[in-house]
């Protein structure tokens, strides 16, 4: 008996417990209520950005014909004045985030974790089961069909299956056909939250924006989200989408002559992302931006 005891305290059967007893260590909690922070990209973000700044961003060609046809009149169509924000774009906006885990009630294995959103009242489930993505053809939807698992204390999500959206508020459209790569990053009551979208049809490279949250003990809040649309303009006739045409977009130079920067610049492209470009811009100033 005395010798069956001993080898209950051994190291290698408590280590076995402990694992047995606890999550795997890697693993972080994330549920809880979340704030966001605006301190980076706060223009883009709060009152949103100007029209033809397309600065540091990747778009081809493609993205940016779309962008200098949109009108921002195209806002206030009953059809658009409640479109949702897609998950690869409603981190970036005023929004409260609401964490949580769906565990299997007799193994209590992880089957996904849960977030609410209050920004038009999105819910969105990160699958952590295993379960492939669905074909290519099954429906699309603002949050789109994510799956996630763990790379040491940080959770990496994949999503596809997003509906059509915007990369920014100014008319710089995203496909339908993106690929959604993130990662949530816990420090504390910080959390960092990463995204890293691939658009065949609209980016010439992967865009990167990352967002900032802060743990809200109290989870205090207004979580709902109404949105009715109204008439806001009664000469608009049935049908009328607001749009330009090639060539007639009257705000096209317009952030460029604001902040003296050539119209290549805020026209955007990979380019514009490198410090190489610097020398593009020095050139053009001392040629009288010519």
């Amino acid at each position: 008996m005395l010798t069956a005891r001993r080898a209950l305290m051994t190291p290698v059967f408590l280590a076995a417990m402990t694992l047995v007893a606890v999550p795997a260590f890697s693993q972080v909690d994330l549920t809880g209520v979340w704030g966001a922070r605006y301190q980076e990209d706060q223009p883009e973000r709060i009152p949103g950005p100007p029209l033809v700044d397309y600065l540091g961003l990747p778009m081809n060609d493609a993205a940016r014909q779309w962008a200098l046809s949109w009108d921002p009149l195209r806002l206030e169509a009953p059809e658009h004045q409640c479109q949702v924000h897609t998950a690869a774009y409603i981190y970036r906006g005023p929004m409260q985030l609401r964490i949580w885990e769906q565990r299997d009630p007799e193994s209590q294995e992880l089957v996904a974790i849960k977030q609410y959103i209050n920004t038009y009242e999105q819910e969105r489930t990160i699958w952590m089961d295993g379960r492939p993505h669905p074909s290519a053809n099954a429906p699309h939807t603002w949050m789109g069909f994510s799956t996630g698992e763990w790379t040491g204390s940080m959770l990496t999500v994949t999503t596809t299956h997003i509906k059509q959206g915007w990369t920014r508020r100014n008319g710089f459209p995203s496909s339908d056909r993106i690929t959604l790569r993130e990662h949530f990053i816990r420090h504390g009551d910080q959390l960092v939250h990463i995204d890293v979208v691939q658009d065949p049809d609209f980016l010439s490279e992967p865009l990167i924006k990352t967002q900032n949250f802060v743990l809200t003990t109290n989870g205090s809040g207004n979580w709902l989200w109404p949105c009715e649309y109204v008439v806001e303009s009664a000469d608009r006739k049935p049908g009328d989408v607001p749009s330009y045409m090639p060539g007639e977009n009257p705000f096209k130079e317009e952030f460029a002559k604001r902040h003296g920067l050539p119209l290549d610049a805020v026209l955007g492209g990979a380019k514009t992302m490198y410090p190489e470009y610097q020398k593009e811009l020095s050139d053009w100033y001392k040629n009288g931006g010519k």
